[in-house]
């Protein structure tokens, strides 16, 4: 009985040892994925709009009176009056400027402006206020000895509030220390 015992033992591990030959056999490759499509590129359309045209510059109609533009493109035709330090006397080279002003004005019974006054930076604010009014009133009444209509003027004092160059230097400053026009009505 030992021998069938063992025979049956050796019978068993034989079994055994096939079974698990054949579940430890290497498992089947997985199928490769499949690839990935390359993306598919649709090509770039640039569309170019045409450039907005230029914006005209207002041509006055001197035979009719008429201006054309917005009031700041009108504001273009009358330069600035600069004025020395400390001053509101009008120089000479801001005469010939005024001069050219006042004679487009007489052109344009229509328009109505105002001049504001400005000054640099130096000083107190109330100081350049009052200076600033001085030189708006200055170009007021020189334009006026020159035929202009005073009822067509206003003035304002801005003083060293709105600065037209912000460096802190001489050419700044002298920037700064002007009578500047402003068409309120066309």
């Amino acid at each position: 009985m030992k021998q069938s015992l063992k025979i049956g033992s050796l019978t068993l591990a034989i079994v055994a040892f096939a079974v698990a030959c054949s579940c430890s056999s290497k498992p089947k490759a997985a199928p490769a994925p499949a690839p990935t499509p390359a993306p598919v590129s649709t090509p770039t359309v640039v569309t170019t709009e045409p450039a907005p045209a230029p914006t005209p510059v207002p041509t006055p109609n001197v035979e009719k009176g008429e201006l054309t533009g917005s009031l700041s493109e009108v504001s273009s035709y009358l330069k600035p009056a600069f004025f020395d330090y400390d001053k509101a006397d009008v120089r000479s080279d801001a005469r010939d400027v005024l001069a050219a002003n006042a004679a487009w004005l007489k052109k344009y019974l229509s328009v109505r402006f105002t001049i504001e006054g400005h000054a640099d930076e130096r000083g107190t604010a109330q100081y350049n206020l009052a200076l600033g009014d001085r030189r708006a009133n200055a170009a007021k009444d020189y334009l006026v000895s020159l035929g202009v209509d005073a009822s067509r003027i206003k003035t304002v004092s801005y003083g060293k509030e709105r600065p037209f160059a912000t460096g802190h230097d001489e050419d700044s400053w002298q920037k700064n220390r002007r009578a500047h026009f402003v068409v309120t009505a066309k």
